[in-house]
């Protein structure tokens, strides 16, 4: 068989899921009762299902009516052993067993079924279902998980009563844990002893969760505002109890931020958070049993960043805050993921800028829309928020489902204000609590509580796309007016032409800036679209605003706050970029004036360098960055976060093809000429910002960390022996993980000569530490060097890495591939070579890691012609795997087309 031959083979294997087609069930399951045997080698799971026909559901979503009453249940990689019908054991005749489905035939309107099958958690490496891991189990049953563990309707629209019996060895599994309140529990025979759970809130089997292990365990309380005291309790690993005390706070000042913001109470008895070593995601919501990541739940000063702290609080926040907005009310279907967790991002976006600094925040999280989402959303993944089809749906929990997801929610909240929000939530709760929804009840609801259409605005769940707002101004002096003309398009996207798109619903926020910055005074002529003060609602293709009364010519400054997920084209000067970098009062387009100013000079450079040109730093530029260095009223996070250069990957998406090489070269060159040139006062500013005393979290404490560390990057770029003895200083003497991790990176990121000793002396220190050696892994894959590749070779086969773990894929393959572009697009094609190893390795492993580790290569047409053959070849190497999974095959087979 050919390559060809057998990427055919795979494509008849691989049928499309289409949104379309939605069907309610025929049945519908209102309880379980779920008993798991945790057994040497195996488990056994008894489930007995209240199963009842579907009345209610309406004829017209039917193409053809039902002509039998079959119930067909999920289940994979089951073995059964047992199956009864009200008690009554069935004949073979009166079933039918896939490797997929289970069919009951004839089934009665109403009956109970109970099924009884043996699984295999230890041989479970998917870490999809039950699966043992590190001597304790877990569960992941988002999306299609619980059909690992049992037969059973497995979508999120069959929303039912569990009740659980867990059975398992004393001494081993001493917490027995899963969703709700614990309603029993006691000693076995044998050494064994059981629990029993009881959720009393109907919900999807997604969100279906077991725990069982040997844990530490830190107990804490809140009080809600009605007073129902709420038992908190966060298991982890042994010996981690000291690094959990920052998310049990996490924990309860979500629980508070959600009472006082959108008057939403926790509903059950206990809140429960297990930490997991090995996980495939980041956390997971399961109603009242949260299972988490430990990276997202481990923090203390001398093993977590400052970055890290304010990941695990973010995160604790969202799977907080998912109790209503995911769980209380759910999704229809898969179809409908950015109806919980776009809404949820936004709502964590939200905490977290009321506890750090806004401006910092919102920075931070447009730099992953622009380096990540409009990537995908210009790449063969492309979707829409609320997408069309999937072959395989956990490639569809993408930074477009979260985070632009996220950026629509926000549309809404500038749209119809805070208040008008607040409404809209409130209705939505209202209206659908305990019931599995789609997006469009969540706009009917912000729709007809504010009394504001909505149709137009819908688009934003149907179209894929980055839309491109073009602006063109002209400035009358006579008149003293400024007309702006506005117009916006969205490209060609997979099945979605440029033509067929309609105009989107953009709210643009705007100032105009006089001669010493200040905001001017916005008015515009009669006939013009206007919204609360500042903020142009663009819905044609083209429109023109005219401003009066302008006594002098403005500055604009453009799509404030970034207030939404748009690429901007105005034709700004330097001059006008310096002026906005230095004055605006908006800290969002201060920042995003300062990238915009570096994008120009560094492809100016990029040009000057593809035509044999010397390559010059422009004076302003460095005087530019010499202001804002020495602003002593700039917060140290802004500061740090302004003076970075844009990374390559945000480059590379503003360009439709590039020659890579060039753009590296021209790209260095800034970041050298801006570190020679303010030599001193990167020493200067570092050295007043570098804190040697006690540690200190708090919000200053934070900034200078950044602002120093951000320095000292610069400074190790000089090549000297001064700055090498500054870092060295820096991570010998670090009483926090943000400093030493800090100089740690800059040293490898070097050219420093003794890299492999300081590595080595860092492993050894950290090397109990899983989450620092994480660090340690990424720091030593996205160095620039040319013996990388080699190095990370090695390291795959060192005793810190483990294929199994996904964490560990992450930190090592996953940050190579992804944030070493230097080194990963080599033009001799080692490194693609090199992922593609792994890949091969993976893919029977852990089908989802394989998966995002294959979309490394989805760019592939943004560059040379000898490096898009190489990458086309191992997109082809990768398809033609054998027993290829939905997961990589649909990543890599939407690549190549």
């Amino acid at each position: 068989m050919n390559q060809v031959e057998a990427i055919d083979n795979q494509t008849k294997k691989m049928p499309i899921k289409y949104r379309k087609d939605y069907q309610a069930s025929n049945f519908v399951i209102d309880s379980v009762e779920l008993k798991v045997e945790l057994l040497d080698g195996y488990s056994l799971v008894s489930a007995t299902l209240a199963i009842r026909e579907n009345l209610e559901r309406a004829e017209n979503q039917f193409k053809e009516k039902s002509s039998n009453s079959d119930l067909q249940l999920n289940g994979e990689q089951l073995e059964l052993l047992k199956v009864a019908v009200d008690g009554g054991e069935l004949e073979s005749d009166d079933y039918q067993v896939s490797d997929k489905h289970l069919i009951i035939k004839n089934c009665p309107q109403a009956f109970s079924l109970t099924t009884q099958v043996k699984i295999y958690p230890d041989q479970n490496t998917s870490l999809e279902g039950l699966y043992r891991s590190s001597e304790k189990y877990c569960t992941q049953c988002e999306a299609e998980g619980f059909r690992k563990i049992t037969y059973y309707l497995d979508r999120p629209d069959i929303m039912a009563v569990f009740t659980v019996r867990i059975e398992a060895k004393k001494a081993l599994y001493p917490h027995l844990l899963s969703n709700g309140n614990k309603i029993d529990s006691g000693d076995l025979a044998d050494g064994r002893h059981y629990a029993v759970w009881h959720d009393p809130f109907k919900k999807p089997a997604y969100l279906f969760a077991l725990c069982a292990g040997d844990y530490d365990l830190l107990e804490d309380q809140f009080i809600t505002c009605s007073n129902r005291q709420i038992a908190l309790q966060i298991f982890v690993d042994k010996g981690k109890l000291g690094q959990c005390q920052h998310a049990m706070a996490s924990l309860k000042k979500s629980m508070q931020w959600d009472q006082d913001v959108y008057g939403l109470e926790y509903d059950l008895d206990t809140y429960m958070v297990v930490a997991v070593g090995d996980f495939n995601m980041g956390a997971m919501e399961n109603k009242g049993l949260n299972i988490f990541n430990t990276k997202y739940v481990l923090a203390s000063q001398v093993t977590a960043t400052d970055q890290d702290f304010e990941d695990v609080e973010a995160v604790i926040a969202h799977e907080y805050f998912h109790n209503w907005t995911g769980n209380r009310v759910t999704c229809r279907d898969w179809f409908q993921l950015s109806l919980k967790e776009g809404l949820t991002v936004f709502r964590d976006q939200q905490f977290t800028a009321d506890q750090t600094d806004p401006a910092v925040k919102r920075i931070s999280d447009v730099k992953i829309i622009r380096s990540h989402q409009f990537a995908e959303d210009a790449g063969p993944m492309a979707h829409p928020i609320r997408p069309d089809s999937y072959i395989e749906m956990n490639n569809f929990y993408t930074v477009t489902v979260y985070n632009k997801g996220a950026e629509i929610i926000r549309m809404y909240h500038t749209l119809l204000g805070e208040e008008g929000f607040s409404k809209g939530m409130n209705l939505y709760f209202q209206r659908h609590d305990g019931q599995a929804v789609t997006c469009e009840d969540f706009v009917k609801a912000m729709e007809d509580a504010n009394d504001y259409p909505l149709a137009q605005f819908r688009r934003w769940y149907a179209q894929a796309g980055t839309p491109y707002v073009k602006v063109a101004s002209a400035y009358h002096p006579e008149q003293k007016t400024l007309t702006l003309t506005i117009k916006q398009s969205c490209p060609d996207t997979p099945g979605q032409k440029a033509s067929d798109k309609k105009a989107f619903h953009i709210p643009i926020k705007i100032g105009l800036l006089d001669n010493l910055g200040r905001d001017m005074p916005l008015q515009l002529e009669k006939g013009s679209s206007w919204l609360d003060g500042d903020i142009l609602q663009l819905t044609e293709s083209e429109q023109t605003f005219v401003f009066k009364n302008l006594g002098e010519k403005p500055v604009l400054s453009l799509l404030r706050n970034f207030s939404a997920p748009v690429r901007l084209d105005y034709d700004y000067s330097d001059e006008d970029l310096c002026f906005l970098f230095a004055k605006d009062s908006d800290a969002f387009n201060r920042w995003d004036a300062g990238q915009r100013l570096l994008t120009n000079i560094i492809w100016s450079l990029y040009e000057d360098s593809l035509g044999g040109k010397a390559l010059t730093l422009p004076a302003y530029l460095v005087s530019a960055i010499k202001d804002i260095l020495d602003n002593a009223e700039l917060n140290g996070q802004f500061k740090a976060l302004a003076l970075a250069l844009p990374d390559i990957k945000t480059l590379i998406e503003t360009r439709a093809r590039l020659e890579l090489d060039h753009l590296l070269r021209a790209h260095q060159f800034v970041k050298i000429q801006i570190a020679q040139q303010l030599e001193m006062e990167w020493l200067l500013h570092y050295q007043a910002n570098h804190h040697i005393g006690d540690f200190k979290h708090d919000q200053k404490a934070v900034s200078q960390r950044a602002f120093a560390n951000r320095c000292l990057s610069y400074l190790l770029v000089l090549n000297k022996a001064k700055p090498y003895q500054l870092a060295l200083k820096q991570l010998a003497g670090a009483n926090n993980m943000t400093d030493a991790i800090a100089a740690f990176k800059a040293l490898m990121h070097s050219d420093f000569e003794n890299k492999s000793e300081v590595a080595e002396q860092f492993y050894q220190k950290w090397k109990d530490e899983d989450l620092v050696i994480d660090k340690w892994l990424s720091v030593l894959a996205t160095a620039p060097s040319d013996d990388t590749i080699a190095q990370v070779q090695q390291l795959v086969q060192h005793p810190a890495f483990s294929l199994t773990n996904p964490n560990k894929v992450r930190a090592l393959i996953g940050a190579f591939a992804g944030a070493n572009l230097p080194q990963f697009h080599r033009k001799d094609g080692a490194g693609y070579k090199m992922l593609t190893k792994q890949i091969k390795a993976l893919y029977e492993v852990n089908p989802q890691v394989a998966a995002r580790l294959t979309g490394a290569f989805n760019r592939w047409k943004k560059f040379d012609d000898e490096r898009q053959l190489l990458m086309k070849q191992q997109l082809e190497q990768i398809l033609a795997l054998p027993e290829l999974s939905r997961d990589v095959y649909e990543i890599a087979s939407k690549a190549l087309n």
